[in-house]
């Protein structure tokens, strides 16, 4: 009972900061929203169970290689955001078709993104009814994509895009109420002398064929790198700075908290595995864990969409329509709802961004090397082009 009101507690107190008018306000912060709401969106929800099960005791040395990886990813496209405002030189005809290229890899990305998002919204939407199993969860998987579809052929996403703060900030808000219930179920256990230290599943190279698999789950700081017509360049790429600094330090706590208080074998691997666990810390935090899912779901499946969309009817010279680009979107998620499991969907969005990443770095290492004294930051960016090739094509999916 003094948990429960711990936890609720540290959810209000974060909700009420969130919605200060000083933070509220803030440009940065505001800038900020975005891709922090999408890093930590989706991969809050399944990481935990995923890296405990897999990588037992080393699991936050996993954590901390997704987070340094994005990181670096994040610092290509900014270089290229820096770039392409004219701080770091002109761009080639080649970097421009790369700049196509990559964003059209990204718009086929966020149709896959779409898909994951909505899976982990019906897994969740089920969970804690009667009817939680995977037929059932794909019916309303099912039923939220034709929602979305409507809503965007009809009407626009805009009436829905404005739900994104509450969203954020109602994700935030219980984020920050797991983590205090964690710490005090992980200090009790520390105390009591009953941490656990599971052994690692696998190791060598399916360890790292699954660490690809899973980079979709810290994706999302691009999104700043597409938010020009509201921000400027230096206040987007702090953004993304600080987005990437805060939600680093949000998997570090969280993984580290998570990996040394359950027993593996304790609890079946599924893509809903955290609100079992999390029963165990606290009996409000299951309910607490669906409604962020669905809101934080929910929100992200609209961005992407919207953004699939737009990007699409940007890239073909208006000759598709964003309206058709959604039903293409609905069409192809559909099949991934019905022909693979979220943790299949969520390997090849990890592939499918990888490409994207690959592409930024490949653009930043062109442009570097064009540069005075940029031959040393160009094959830095010419590894990480690497890297991402070889996520594209070995990333796996985790196996149940």
């Amino acid at each position: 009972m003094v948990l429960n009101i711990l936890i609720l507690v540290a959810v209000l107190a974060t909700a009420f900061l969130l919605w200060s008018p000083r933070l509220h306000g803030s440009m940065t912060w505001q800038a900020m929203t975005t891709p922090l709401a999408s890093i930590i969106g989706s991969g809050f929800l399944v990481l935990g169970p995923i890296l405990e099960s897999a990588y037992g005791w080393y699991a936050p040395l996993v954590m901390a290689g997704l987070c340094a990886g994005a990181y670096a990813y994040g610092a290509a496209i900014r270089f290229n955001m820096s770039a392409i405002a004219g701080q770091e030189g002109q761009r080639s005809g080649l970097e421009k078709g790369l700049e196509e290229a990559a964003s059209w890899s990204l718009a086929f990305a966020y149709v896959i993104s779409v898909a994951y998002y909505l899976n982990l919204f019906g897994a969740f939407g089920v969970s804690l009814t009667t009817v939680d199993d995977a037929f059932h969860a794909k019916l309303l998987t099912t039923a939220i994509f034709i929602v979305i579809l409507f809503v965007g052929w009809t009407r626009g996403f805009k009436m829905l895009e404005q739900m994104e703060y509450v969203s954020v900030t109602t994700k935030l808000a219980i984020i920050a109420g797991l983590l205090v219930a964690l710490a005090v179920y992980f200090f009790g256990k520390a105390f009591n002398g009953g941490l656990i230290f599971n052994r690692p599943e696998i190791s060598g190279w399916p360890a790292l064929t699954l660490a690809f698999g899973l980079i979709v789950t810290v994706q999302g700081f691009e999104t700043s790198r597409y938010l020009g017509t509201e921000y400027d360049s230096k206040t987007r790429i702090r953004s993304m700075q600080m987005a990437q600094w805060i939600s680093t330090g949000i998997y570090m706590i969280y993984i580290g908290l998570i990996a040394y208080v359950f027993e593996r074998g304790e609890f079946e691997l599924a893509e809903t595995a955290i609100v079992d666990m999390m029963g165990v810390v606290a009996p409000i935090l299951p309910v607490l864990l669906v409604a962020a899912a669905l809101a934080a779901q929910f929100s992200a499946a609209v961005a992407d969409t919207s953004g699939s969309g737009g990007l699409v009817y940007e890239l073909t010279a208006n000759r598709v329509s964003a309206r058709q680009a959604y039903f293409g979107l609905t069409a192809i998620g559909l099949v991934l709802t019905w022909s693979a499991d979220v943790f299949q969907i969520i390997s090849y969005a990890s592939r499918a961004f990888a490409l994207y990443y690959m592409l930024q770095a490949v653009i930043a290492a062109s442009t570097a090397f064009r540069l005075p004294g940029g031959y040393r930051r160009g094959l830095q960016f010419a590894a990480l082009a690497l890297v991402g090739a070889l996520i594209a094509v070995f990333g796996q999916p985790v196996e149940i």
